[in-house]
């Protein structure tokens, strides 16, 4: 499994995401590659799953069923209870 977070130019925000999502990770028991990325770099095959604001997902070419979408990217119970229900299904 591969995470990819997502923002518009692939530095901070991105990268922030990705370090959340490891915590997340690590405090739910799954295991997953995580990196970050700019939002032209993230295309459909790059990853199994994409983390991504609301701001850029519409903006985005991934599939909706591949997309996790934030509300606030700097919300952890947000991305929590997303990860978790994604990895329920």
């Amino acid at each position: 499994m591969k995470i990819m977070a997502v923002c518009g130019s692939g530095l901070g925000s991105s990268f922030m995401v990705e370090m959340n999502i490891k915590k997340v990770l690590k405090k739910i028991g799954v295991e997953a590659e995580v990196e970050h990325s700019d939002l032209a770099s993230a295309v459909s095959g790059a990853a199994d799953l994409f983390v991504m604001a609301k701001d850029i997902a519409e903006s985005s070419s991934v599939p909706a069923e591949k997309r996790i979408v934030l509300d606030s990217i700097i919300s952890m119970p947000e991305l929590e209870e997303k990860l978790t229900n994604y990895f329920k299904k």
